[in-house]
């Protein structure tokens, strides 16, 4: 599609889908954290045999293709806006767990452990959760918009595909260090294996999905009518402006 940059005074109220795509990234990001994070699936593999995986991944790296899809259609600036939106969804979910569950239960109440197991949270978790989610979707988006002006737009897999190597790169040195390093069970090495075991296969999972990319990026050009290129863009992450 030809560079069509929008104007600076346009307004998320001038796109059909905008507040659609916003709502389906800050929904999987919850959901991923709340349902998924906190079991240990296992997958049959040929020769390999048991592996066990996180459930969350399965997911998650959803919310990056999505990023992908607001940069690559709406731009930098607009993506900002939805990372920091999951940003405050993230920290009130955390913030609303922990009240909720330090509530003294009523005498009638009988499943209060089971309550807590499923939604307690461990701060050190939470906090390396948010701290990896927010840097590595801004590198993710940042990478993106300025290999869509190198390329002129072309190849859209291979920035689709390089701003998830570097972004989940980021998001998993971050996480996984301070979730796990000296807690109990979590030697040095079984920290830098599950790190790089999980990246590489959030970085499959987009490969695997470039194809659903490529269609809702076609689909919402055409619908917008806009593709916007980050030319002059501030890309500072502590902007909300467009």
């Amino acid at each position: 599609m030809k560079d069509q940059p929008i104007p600076v005074a346009a307004s998320a109220a001038q796109f059909r889908y905008y507040d659609f795509v916003m709502a389906a990234f800050v929904t999987i990001l919850l959901l991923s954290n709340v349902i998924g994070a906190g079991k240990v699936a296992v997958i049959h593999l040929p020769v390999v045999g048991d592996w066990p995986f996180g459930a969350g991944i399965l997911f998650f790296p959803v919310s990056y293709v999505i990023g992908d899809v607001l940069t690559e259609v709406y731009g930098y600036a607009r993506a900002r806006r939805v990372i920091w939106a999951g940003f405050a969804a993230v920290v009130f979910m955390a913030f609303m767990a922990w009240i909720v569950v330090a509530l003294p239960p009523a005498p009638t109440w009988t499943n209060q452990a089971a309550y807590a197991t499923v939604f307690g949270q461990v701060p050190r978790i939470v906090a390396a959760s948010v701290c990896a989610f927010w840097a590595g979707e801004f590198v993710n988006s940042y990478v993106l918009a300025r290999m869509k002006v190198w390329t002129a737009g072309r190849h859209l897999w291979s920035r689709t595909i390089g701003s998830t190597v570097l972004g989940e790169g980021v998001d998993s040195l971050i996480f996984y260090p301070l979730a796990f390093w000296g807690a109990a069970g979590w030697t040095p090495a079984l920290v830098v294996t599950v790190l790089f075991t999980q990246w590489a296969l959030k970085v499959g999972w987009e490969v695997v999905l470039t194809p659903v990319t490529y269609a809702a990026v076609g689909w919402l050009k055409a619908r917008e009518g806009v593709d916007v290129f980050d030319r002059d863009t501030d890309f500072s992450p502590f902007r909300t402006g467009v």
